[in-house]
């Protein structure tokens, strides 16, 4: 058999201390991550493109599915049914790709989004609706932007990150 590349889970936050295991065993590592401007300064910087996933590539002739699922920090490889499923090589070249175009832009489309920008709300109520943003929040990419309404009062919104995007 040929070496494949296989989806490895970690425990929840523990992608680069299972990405560090791989590596010192000798395994070939995938671990796609993306440039981050988190709302807490001392948070990450680079957070995992795949939250709780890497990629290894093994020839599971040669080398136990043991080895993974007895891996510290590690929850073994993802599997259909009693067999590892391994990822086309296509697959891994087009992520390769995609995260590197989102880092070479300087990160997450969202973080180049400053106070004050004009953003465009792409869904929801207000969609297509102009707004003014104002500021990342704390927790699960959430933002707030300042809608005007009638008589130019600013009434403040809060949305997820994927509901707007800057405008050009």
């Amino acid at each position: 058999m040929l070496e494949r590349w296989y989806a490895l889970h970690s425990k929840p936050r523990k992608e680069d201390a299972v990405w560090q295991q791989v590596r010192s065993h000798g395994f070939k590592a995938f671990y796609p991550r993306i440039l981050a401007q988190p709302a807490n300064p001392r948070a990450r910087q680079v957070k995992p493109y795949f939250p709780g996933y890497l990629f290894v590539r093994v020839d599971l002739d040669q080398v136990s599915q043991s080895t993974f699922t007895w891996m510290p920090f590690a929850n073994g490889l993802v599997r259909c049914g009693d067999t590892p499923s391994d990822v086309p090589d296509e697959l891994i070249s087009a992520i390769r790709r995609h995260v590197d175009a989102i880092n070479n832009a300087g990160g997450e489309v969202f973080y180049n989004v400053k106070p004050g920008d004009t953003v465009l709300i792409k869904s929801g109520p207000f969609a297509d609706c102009e707004a003014i943003f104002d500021t990342r929040l704390s927790g699960n990419d959430r933002v707030r932007v300042l809608l005007t309404l009638l008589n130019d009062r600013q009434v403040p919104l809060e949305l997820s990150v994927g509901q707007i995007r800057r405008k050009e």
